[in-house]
């Protein structure tokens, strides 16, 4: 999946929590959304906030899919959390390639 696939959609899925989402998909769209707060940043922070507010459930919805890709439960990602290596294992199950799930069809996409 390309950079604008990815984009196209996770906004097209904006608050979908159910399905699977590919690696691909989801680190595309977690690039996009820094580079993109990053940039609005440097313009204004209100402009950043705004953004990054606005693109939360998106970004929610994609990691539960992706989640659900690794046949994690999408509350895994309250594993943030848990102070120093919470956000280390949430990368970790974020970053696993696909496998067989109970959440839908397994996401591959050729390399």
């Amino acid at each position: 999946m390309t950079f604008t696939e990815s984009i196209e959609q996770c906004f097209k899925k904006y608050a979908t929590f159910d399905g699977t989402a590919s690696r691909s998909e989801y680190w595309w769209f977690a690039l996009f959304i820094v580079l993109v707060s990053m940039g609005l940043n440097m313009v204004s922070d209100s402009l950043s906030v705004l953004f990054s507010l606005g693109t939360i459930v998106p970004s929610i919805a994609a990691a539960t899919r992706r989640l659900h890709d690794t046949d994690r439960s999408g509350w895994w990602q309250l594993i943030w959390f848990v102070p120093i290596v919470g956000w280390i294992i949430l990368i970790v199950f974020l970053a696993q390639e696909s496998r067989p799930n109970r959440y839908g069809i397994v996401s591959r996409v050729p390399a």
